[in-house]
């Protein structure tokens, strides 16, 4: 197995300051939406214990009311043997850039006629980890993010830029036309980044790319990676991360 499909280290995490709760998704509703997700995209799913075993299986079925999730399996396969002889399983998989990781508890190999599967007992939580790429989410439309800044060539004039998207390590702005312009390349030293009520980030930036909006926006946007964030910023804007995606998948469902 790969680095990237080998379960985190929950252990060790939870001592960290924030612990795991940033992570953790225990309501059996966004459960349920991230198992279906997994069954209707037939993604894969990494399985593996502590003692080195593995077994790729993709989710099949899943039964709500018995608490039962239902994993493809092929019965003549070494790799399985292995796999159902230890009482520890995790199961790893992506969907997009989000890490999915889950304990699958009393795993049994059933058989129903020429068909095999593995049935394990529904997950009672799912963590998630973001992977640090350039996977960005748009702020909720009941927000108003802004990035507050001094115009780079015109220090008196002092700006507040909407916030189009974010990611770690990146944040969109939005540019209006009114606005002197601002050149690629250009580090500026002191923004405040205001995402929500509890997310406020002091960070310097460094403008990228700046493209043209379609006309009617009358703006332009700016991509810059966010420098000097430092742990705690960081830390804040993964969970913002987390949250803003949590909130999104209970209003689809």
């Amino acid at each position: 197995m790969s680095q990237e499909t080998l379960p985190m280290p929950l252990s060790a995490m939870s001592g960290s300051p924030a612990g795991l709760d940033e992570f953790r998704v225990g309501s059996p509703a966004e459960v349920l939406g991230l198992l279906k997700q997994c069954a209707d995209g037939n993604i894969l799913l990494n399985l593996s214990s502590p003692d080195g075993a593995g077994y790729t299986s993709t989710v099949w079925a899943i039964d709500a009311q018995r608490g039962i999730v239902c994993l493809s399996a092929d019965a003549n396969d070494v790799r399985l043997q292995h796999l159902l002889e230890t009482d520890e399983v995790v199961a790893v998989c992506y969907l997009d850039s989000v890490k999915l990781q889950f304990d699958l508890h009393d795993l049994v190999l059933v058989h129903n006629g020429r068909n095999s599967a593995l049935n394990a007992r529904f997950p009672r939580e799912v963590y998630r980890f973001q992977r640090r790429s350039s996977f960005r989410v748009k702020p909720m439309l009941n927000t108003r993010p802004t990035a507050t800044l001094r115009h780079p060539a015109l220090p008196d004039m002092q700006l507040s830029l909407r916030v189009l998207d974010v990611s770690i390590g990146g944040v969109a702005l939005f540019l209006p036309d009114d606005v002197p312009p601002i050149e690629p390349g250009v580090r500026v030293a002191q923004v405040l980044v205001e995402l929500d009520g509890d997310t406020r980030l002091q960070t310097g930036l460094v403008i990228h790319h700046i493209t043209q909006l379609h006309h009617e926006s009358k703006g332009a946007r700016l991509g810059c990676e966010m420098v000097k964030l430092g742990g705690d910023g960081e830390r804040a804007l993964q969970k913002y991360i987390d949250q803003t995606q949590k909130r999104r998948r209970l209003l689809s469902i």
